[in-house]
């Protein structure tokens, strides 16, 4: 299989869940301002919807949508755990988080990349920002990840979004637990060899 990234993107997620999980795959980079591919492929060709992660599949399936991609990855290595068996509630737990990322943090952010955004905007969604990453605080207070015990494909998807917290340089100082546990995954081999791939790791 093939996934299509661009390098600190919410497709570092589906990247940290394939070494995770250990699977054979072959990356290619997407420059997402050109739509081109590193080979220089039009990428809205590939993906029409033109954003990462799009994971092309040994058939020619495409499958697109992080929260997707993470779902059809862990199922390859069930014996990883990254997600829980299809029809138990502890699955549809964890794939309640994977919307609550998506739709409640993931995208909330995308007014702060854009430089025409206006600073009354950026302001308003900072604050909801902060509620989300209050909520999650208080999750984290009770266990070291977001679904228990156990790093699972939750944690790769939110980790990257967190990664956008420094680039954006936004004062993280009132989530102190938030720091704790983006150094936690940071310190996984599997996130670490994502991570440099991507040159996001000396």
């Amino acid at each position: 299989m093939k996934l299509y990234f661009a390098p600190g993107a919410c497709s570092l997620a589906a990247h940290i869940a394939i070494e995770e999980a250990g699977l054979p795959h072959t990356l290619e980079r997407v420059d997402l301002a050109s739509h081109k591919t590193e080979h220089g492929a039009d990428y809205t060709k590939i993906n029409p919807k033109g954003y990462v992660p799009a994971l092309m599949l040994d058939n020619g399936e495409l499958l697109t949508e992080v929260g997707v991609v993470l779902q059809y990855l862990s199922d390859q290595r069930k014996d990883r755990r990254l997600m829980a068996e299809a029809g138990t509630l502890e699955r549809y737990r964890q794939m309640e988080w994977l919307s609550f990322i998506s739709t409640e943090l993931h995208k909330q952010f995308s007014p702060l990349f854009r430089p025409d955004t206006p600073v009354a905007t950026k302001e308003q969604q900072l604050k909801l920002i902060g509620r989300r990453l209050d909520y999650i605080s208080e999750v984290l207070a009770r266990q070291p990840y977001l679904a228990g015990a156990e790093f699972t494909a939750p944690d790769a998807y939110l980790f990257t979004v967190l990664g956008w917290l420094e680039y954006l340089k936004i004062d993280t100082k009132p989530w102190p637990r938030l720091g704790e546990y983006a150094a936690r995954i940071r310190a996984r081999p599997a996130v670490q060899k994502a991570l440099k791939s991507e040159g996001l790791l000396k």
